[in-house]
């Protein structure tokens, strides 16, 4: 993999994970590695689904964001205090 395709990705995750973060409106700390890490497996995941389906390139970018929306309240849920 070359350079430039590695930080495509990294921008990509930080794209994907930010819109995931707005779409799910919490008040967790999450900083911006964790955010980008969880964009980058949320866009993984949806562009093998989009590729898997057959989906255009809309479908497959809702699909990145619904997953890793879907990731980021999974993480949020586990990282809460228990009271």
């Amino acid at each position: 993999m070359e350079i430039g395709g590695i930080i495509s990705g990294i921008f990509v995750g930080l794209i994907i994970g930010a819109l995931a973060r707005i779409v799910v409106r919490n008040n967790e700390p999450v900083g911006c590695l964790l955010t980008m890490l969880i964009g980058i497996v949320g866009a993984g995941l949806g562009l093998a689904l989009g590729s898997w389906a057959g989906w255009g390139f809309w479908a497959t970018f809702a699909a990145q964001v619904v997953i890793a929306a879907i990731i980021v309240m999974i993480f949020t849920a586990l990282a809460r205090p228990r009271a």
